[in-house]
């Protein structure tokens, strides 16, 4: 059973602890038993007031391996850090100084609810669970400093 958060502790403080280089492992649950995979890399690097978090990796979907990218935009504001897409529109928001955050971002028809555990920082991890009429699945990703 989890503690709540406030009894949790965690040296992840600000938008800037996330600079660097970290291994990311990446497991896909589908709801239909179906499992896949990606093994890469994420890098966070500073541009001005952002963090630009690029991530890349080997994709394995059944017996198919692609190469994976995604790029996304970090931004804090006061105790808040706020993730945007690749061109600055909306994803989701978290507090500081929190272990262990939620969000949830609706992008109707389906809806993407994220657990962060910053709990064993700096090895740190994200649980999605999403949701829709095509999609149903849940992705955690741990993120390990290189």
């Amino acid at each position: 059973m989890a503690l709540p958060s406030d009894t949790r502790s965690t040296e992840f403080v600000s938008l800037w602890s996330l600079v660097g280089q970290w291994s990311l492992v990446r497991k896909i649950r589908h709801a239909d038993g179906r499992e896949n995979s990606l093994a890469g890399n994420a890098a966070f690097t500073r541009s001005g007031p952002r963090l630009i978090q690029e991530e890349s990796g080997l994709l394995q979907l059944d017996d198919l391996a692609l190469e994976a990218r995604q790029r996304l935009v970090w931004t804090q504001d006061g105790p808040l850090l706020r993730v945007h897409f690749a061109d600055m529109r909306p994803f989701h928001e978290i507090p500081t100084g929190v272990a262990d955050p939620e969000a949830v971002h609706d992008c109707p028809p389906d809806r993407y609810h994220v657990a962060y555990d910053f709990c064993r920082w700096p090895i740190w991890r994200s649980a999605w669970t999403v949701t829709g009429p095509h999609k149903n699945y849940i992705m955690n990703s741990t993120y390990t400093p290189v």
